[in-house]
């Protein structure tokens, strides 16, 4: 059976899947915030500097994961 070695994704990649994810999640966090305390300029800056912080964090998280090995097929130790 042929098992693909998996391909490590590129820097724009990671930070494409970054940014989609981060507008979802920076959107609740305002929306959060404007619950609470019914400012708006407060929840987008908090929005916004979540936004920044966390997409770093995640390109970070990405590029650790490229070199674990964890839950990835192991290539075959020879091909006929």
């Amino acid at each position: 059976m042929f098992v693909p070695i998996p391909v490590m994704e590129t820097n724009a990649r990671s930070i494409a899947k970054a940014i989609s994810y981060r507008v979802l999640g920076s959107a609740s966090t305002a929306a959060i915030v404007f619950l609470f305390s019914h400012k708006l300029s407060l929840s987008l800056g908090v929005g916004l500097i979540d936004s920044v912080v966390k997409i770093g964090m995640y390109f970070v998280h990405e590029r650790i994961w490229n070199y674990i090995d964890y839950g990835r097929p192991k290539p075959p130790e020879y091909e006929i």
